[in-house]
């Protein structure tokens, strides 16, 4: 069955910076969605910040099994109703992949219930991503790491709750290391944070990135059916048996049951 994914872009620095309209002429969202498709698997397309409802519509997420989320310069300019709608989406069996800046999302800082800090630097350092669990289905395909030529740092300690497994360990030409792939659940839903991604850098182009995305989106794909959160007050299935009361003060001397 194909999985459909919908990816989610910022589309700011695209318009607004020289660079990274010239590394991404077609946006990042749209690079990102390509190389999803370079999987049979996988279906994606994507929307943006700018449509209305930033895309992300009732409808459209009712048909997404997995959001990949890519946000920096405008994360106070998503409107909370649209986080709740992807939060609630998620809770449901929704998979989301947050990359790289995404880390200060509205939504992954809800989902992760902390600031989600930590150390950066832009000096276009080469990034060393090595594989800490090589059995993971999100590594398959790779070697021992992938390595990026220039990048920006990212460096510990990042201010995210322990996660369920560790994904890939980042070390840097400044002596930093870094927590780059993380995995956790949440309801039924599965998140997969994956730190490259920085936009002055041709990133998303670079053919192993591409291939942990697409191996990504099937592992977070949602498994067994939809889950809908409620609280409902429900009638017992049957009357309760009467139950019989004793103790002091309940009860007359002579009476039967009196102690």
């Amino acid at each position: 069955m194909t999985i459909r994914v919908t990816v989610w872009g910022e589309n700011v620095h695209e318009r607004t910076n020289a660079v990274v309209a010239r590394l991404y002429p077609d946006g990042m969202h749209n690079c990102i969605a390509e190389a999803l498709n370079e999987d049979e698997a996988l279906e994606a397309r994507s929307v943006t910040l700018q449509e209305p409802e930033h895309g992300l519509t009732e409808e459209l997420l009712d048909h997404t099994d997995v959001l990949v989320w890519w946000g920096h310069a405008a994360h106070g300019k998503v409107r909370d109703e649209i986080v709740d709608r992807v939060q609630a989406r998620v809770l449901q069996g929704m998979g989301l992949l947050v990359l790289h800046s995404a880390h200060y999302s509205k939504i992954f800082k809800r989902l992760m219930g902390t600031t989600c800090s930590l150390k950066w630097r832009e000096a276009g350092e080469r990034e060393r991503l090595w594989v800490v669990n090589p059995g993971h289905p999100i590594v398959q395909g790779l070697g021992e790491y992938i390595e990026l030529p220039h990048t920006e740092m990212y460096g510990e300690p990042f201010a995210v709750p322990n996660p369920d497994e560790v994904i890939f360990i980042s070390a840097f030409e400044g002596g930093e290391v870094f927590r780059s792939g993380l995995v956790y659940r949440r309801g039924n839903g599965k998140i997969f944070y994956f730190r490259p991604g920085h936009e002055t850098y041709p990133i998303y182009h670079d053919a192993q990135v591409r291939q942990v995305l697409r191996n990504a989106a099937k592992w977070a794909r949602p498994e067994g059916s939809r889950w809908i959160d409620r609280c409902p007050n429900v009638p017992p299935d049957r009357a309760p048996d009467p139950v019989e009361i004793k103790g002091e003060g309940l009860h007359k001397p002579g009476e039967e049951g009196f102690r």
